[in-house]
């Protein structure tokens, strides 16, 4: 057994090169081999997103705080708020952050397949996020 303690894992700023606005990352876990999932708290405060990106086996998203966006690609553009629960399949491009107004918590929790978890695209232009 092992105990994460709360505060005993740094948080960390989301890189400009995969995120738009201000977003923190504070890791969750990350399960020792053979296990391959890995999960941590994100959160994006108002206007903040991701970039468009894939996961090789897909991305399941817990909301726990705020209210926030996510669209696959070709999809409407969803609302998202606390205790939905939202399942990317793998390779399915899409993108999450917050509403415009409001900051957003979520979970995220991905596999990793041959040492990836994702793969970061372009950025969601400001025409597409509104």
């Amino acid at each position: 057994m092992e105990i994460k303690r709360n505060g005993s894992q740094t948080s960390n700023k989301g890189p400009a090169e995969w995120f738009t606005g201000t977003v923190r990352i504070d890791p969750l876990f990350e399960a020792p081999e053979p296990a391959r999932v890995r999960g941590a708290a994100v959160t994006f405060e108002p206007g903040a997103r991701t970039a468009w990106h894939t996961h090789p086996l897909g991305q399941t998203l817990i909301v726990t705080a705020g209210c926030g966006r996510a669209q696959r690609e070709g999809g409407p553009l969803e609302e998202i708020r606390p205790g939905d629960v939202v399942w990317f399949p793998p390779n399915e491009k899409h993108w999450h952050g917050a509403a415009p107004t409001t900051a957003m918590t979520h979970i995220a929790i991905q596999e990793v397949l041959d040492g990836n978890a994702v793969d970061w695209m372009e950025k969601v232009s400001d025409q597409q996020y509104q």
